[in-house]
């Protein structure tokens, strides 16, 4: 039944795309081109919103359950994320407006009783996170929510990536035995599948940032969901099936604090614009980035099944990876110069 209702939810984002479409330039929803993006005439946004009602259509048709969670607050969540996306996609709101509505969403997930409460540590005990679990709950859903957006600059990156994430999440899901997680991503993917029919190169609408923040949303509460109170080192799946946005945005918070502007400020040093500036195209840099994204999935997966001395091999490979990576793109500026000098000057220890 689930992989009946993934295929629904393909077909109705498929049918409710194109008139998503149509409401995006009746209400005036759409994206002008400007020096930071990529696009060289107005696009339709809000197709996030056609991702949003297939996962409600698949949900109601499936109705996943779990004894231990409720999925009363998840739906309450995403609900607010998809209002402020849409209001976004219409009137640009402020950063703080935006980040209020990620709150508020991220707070209902939290006293719905989603926490990251403790962690079992390898060699016996457990870390119990106490009053930060909260913060720390909140702080990992904005920030997945946010990365997820961050990335959302080119036709089909933002749900070629998050495709590839809810592919992980529901496959380890599965040899968990984790029905809940896995029905729940199982029929996300299959709305943004039906979704990316339209959104890949060359695209015909944009999901926007109904479409980024949903998504960054709901993978990010997956992903605690999946993950939450079990080993440090299972903790580390998650964050290494998200390394592509997550990665991307550490470095833009380096830049923009080396640089001394803020973090909301925009710029066009992230991942895809980096590789655009090498010479590949459009097509190619999205292929190349959903590539990465298949690495750190596959890569979770090895890690996840690893005894300590493996999971640790694997996370030394990834991250001499992702330096080299760094360092022959650019992702941290196009000069180094600024950065080297900023870490001189501190004093560590």
């Amino acid at each position: 039944m689930v992989y009946v209702t993934l295929f629904l939810c393909f077909i109705a984002s498929v049918l409710i795309t194109p008139l998503v479409k149509k409401l995006a330039i009746a209400i005036g929803a759409t994206d002008k081109p400007n020096a930071r993006k990529v696009h060289q005439k107005i696009m339709p946004r809000l197709g996030g919103l056609a991702i949003y009602i297939s996962f409600i259509i698949g949900f109601l048709i499936l109705r996943p359950t779990d004894d231990s969670i409720s999925a009363v607050p998840i739906i309450i969540g995403s609900f607010i994320i998809i209002i402020t996306g849409v209001l976004d996609d219409r009137f640009e709101l402020s950063a703080k407006v935006k980040l209020i509505g990620q709150l508020l969403a991220a707070g209902v997930v939290v006293l719905g009783g989603i926490q990251l409460e403790f962690i079992n540590m390898p060699f016996g005990g457990e870390l119990q996170f106490g009053i930060f679990s909260i913060p720390l709950t909140i702080l990992w859903i904005v920030g997945i929510t946010n990365a997820i957006n961050l990335i959302d600059g080119l036709d089909g990156l933002a749900a070629g990536v998050s495709s590839i994430a809810l592919i992980t999440i529901s496959g380890m899901a599965i040899l968990m035995g984790d029905m809940f997680v896995m029905s729940v991503g199982l029929i996300l993917l299959g709305s943004t599948l039906g979704f990316l029919v339209y959104n890949f190169h060359p695209a015909k609408i944009f999901m926007g940032d109904t479409g980024a923040l949903f998504l960054g949303f709901m993978i990010s509460v997956l992903a605690l969901l999946g993950f939450k109170n079990i080993t440090i080192f299972s903790l580390i799946v998650p964050i290494i099936i998200l390394g592509v946005p997550i990665s991307d945005t550490f470095f833009a918070i380096i830049r923009r604090f080396v640089n001394k502007q803020p973090l909301s400020a925009p710029d066009k040093s992230h991942l895809h614009h980096c590789l655009l500036r090498l010479g590949y195209s459009h097509r190619q840099t999205v292929l190349i980035i959903y590539g990465i994204a298949a690495m750190f999935g596959l890569a979770a997966v090895i890690f996840s099944q690893a005894t300590l001395w493996g999971a640790l091999l694997v996370m030394g490979v990834l991250l001499i990876a992702i330096e080299v990576f760094v360092e022959k793109i650019g992702l941290i500026g196009k000069d180094y110069k600024p950065l080297l000098k900023f870490l001189s000057q501190r004093k560590f220890g």
